[in-house]
């Protein structure tokens, strides 16, 4: 072999793109928001693909070569994704509209597995109480609940990070 981590970088590249398209399809929105059970799923899977990525090769200059080569194709990803529209259409989400105009949307809420409550503390969380006042709620891509209020002189800047199976609220 000319280039004896040629193997590696090819395995690692590939782990990589699987990696990113099982997320995408199993809909894993928030990875920021890790429960215990997301956070045992990856341990596993990483052990499971690590030697999919070096094969025979576990040296240390293998395994280096294999994160090496998982930051590159990160990096190249995240530049293409702002370059061009239609790769970040494919890799990212979109931003979810919950509440336009008082009125929610229940098949998006739904479809993301929003509760009623989980909404409700979102717009406490914002200082707002009754779904009416809600000019716009959206579910951002990083899993935060952005509302704007009819009232432009109760804007706040505060945050509702959703959290499954938890009802946790952060301020940023």
């Amino acid at each position: 072999m000319v280039f004896p981590y040629l193997d590696i970088i090819l395995r690692s590249i590939a782990v990589y793109f699987f990696m990113t398209i099982a997320l995408r399809v199993f809909g894993k929105k928030e990875l920021s928001q890790l429960n215990t059970a997301d956070v045992i799923l990856i341990l596993l899977i990483s052990n499971a693909v690590q030697n999919a990525m070096v094969g025979p090769d576990t040296s240390l200059s293998g395994g280096l070569i294999a994160a090496l080569v998982l930051f590159i194709v990160n990096y190249i990803i995240k530049k293409l994704t702002h370059k061009y529209k239609i790769v970040g259409n494919l890799l990212l989400d979109k931003p979810q509209i919950l509440i336009h105009d008082g009125k929610l949307d229940f098949k998006a809420l739904s479809k993301l597995d929003i509760s009623d409550e989980e909404l409700k503390e979102a717009m406490r969380e914002h200082g707002i109480e009754f779904f009416k006042n809600v000019k716009l709620a959206m579910l951002e891509i990083d899993g935060t609940i952005s509302i704007i209020s009819e009232d432009q002189e109760k804007l706040k800047q505060t945050h509702y990070k959703r959290r499954h199976n938890r009802k946790n609220l952060q301020k940023f």
